[in-house]
């Protein structure tokens, strides 16, 4: 992704109805003035930039968000004198697809994530190599465009261990999430590799739920909380309220509820750490 072919790829689609639309147009706008300032054509301009004559045109009509890279290099070649790269934060936003570029939003606010996942490792915890896998299973297919978005955006929200203060962080992963092999053996180590250096991580807790209990409040499906640092906080669970996002006390204590038994009952993150490393050297 970071070489010069195939830079075509790493630039999306805008959505239709995101509300980014008149943002990535008006940046759009902004370059086709500055490459037109230089007094440099389309082609020329995409042949110095290394990307397709087409995908420049769209870039400049506001239909493709440019990545970050883009902006960078065209603030130099064109000489804008740092006018371009100003937007760099928000395409890097723009990039994301509305839902999670609205549940970064949330994580990158919240003071107290606590999450337990069932099916699949959480979002948070992921390498990109198995994130990439997770989502190449998925059917209908994304396309690969569609694909290297998700991945991106994935990997853009573990921005949250960069904060300062750091939040908390609690994960209670099903036994079951650290066994199955997505993409393969070796994906499934460095996966739990990955897992280990985080659970180092001061703020962060990584607990497992092994299969041989027999029951507990998380059987219908995941949950996620986020508390936030004015005292408010949101919830979401598979299993409760149709899986809608709730912020109402009564709703949040039922989750709240759940997710301490499930966390009281899980292995502590000592014996949750040992119970990973047991695992990696099984593969």
């Amino acid at each position: 992704m970071g070489s010069s072919e195939g830079v075509d790829e790493a630039d999306w689609d805008l959505e239709p109805g995101d509300e980014s639309a008149p943002l990535v147009e008006a940046v759009g706008r902004l370059v086709k003035f500055c490459r037109e300032g230089a007094g440099m054509r389309v082609a020329e301009f995409a042949d110095v930039m290394r990307y397709g004559e087409d995908m420049v045109r769209k870039i400049e009509r506001g239909r493709r968000i440019p990545r970050v890279e883009f902006l960078d290099r065209a603030d130099e070649i064109l000489n804008a004198g740092g006018h371009l790269k100003a937007f760099r934060e928000d395409m890097e936003k723009a990039r994301y697809p509305k839902k999670v570029r609205e549940l970064k939003e949330l994580e990158d606010r919240a003071v107290e994530v606590s999450l337990y996942s069932n099916h699949n490792i959480h979002g948070l915890l992921q390498t990109e190599e198995f994130t990439r896998a997770l989502l190449g299973v998925r059917r209908p297919a994304y396309s690969q465009d569609e694909l290297e978005r998700m991945v991106a955006a994935r990997m853009g929200r573990h921005s949250i261990y960069e904060r300062s203060p750091a939040p908390e962080l609690s994960f209670v992963q099903e036994q079951v999430t650290l066994e199955r092999p997505i993409g393969g053996t070796m994906v499934l180590r460095r996966q739990l590799e990955r897992l280990l250096e985080v659970s180092k991580l001061p703020n962060v807790e990584i607990q497992v739920m092994p299969t041989r209990h027999e029951g507990h409040p998380g059987m219908s499906g995941l949950i996620e909380l986020l508390k936030f640092e004015d005292g408010s906080a949101v919830g979401r669970s598979d299993g409760a309220f149709n899986g809608r996002p709730v912020s109402d006390l009564r709703q949040l204590r039922i989750l709240e509820l759940r997710y301490g038994i499930i966390r009281a009952q899980a292995l502590s993150p000592r014996e949750s750490h040992a119970f990973i490393e047991k695992a990696l050297g099984e593969l």
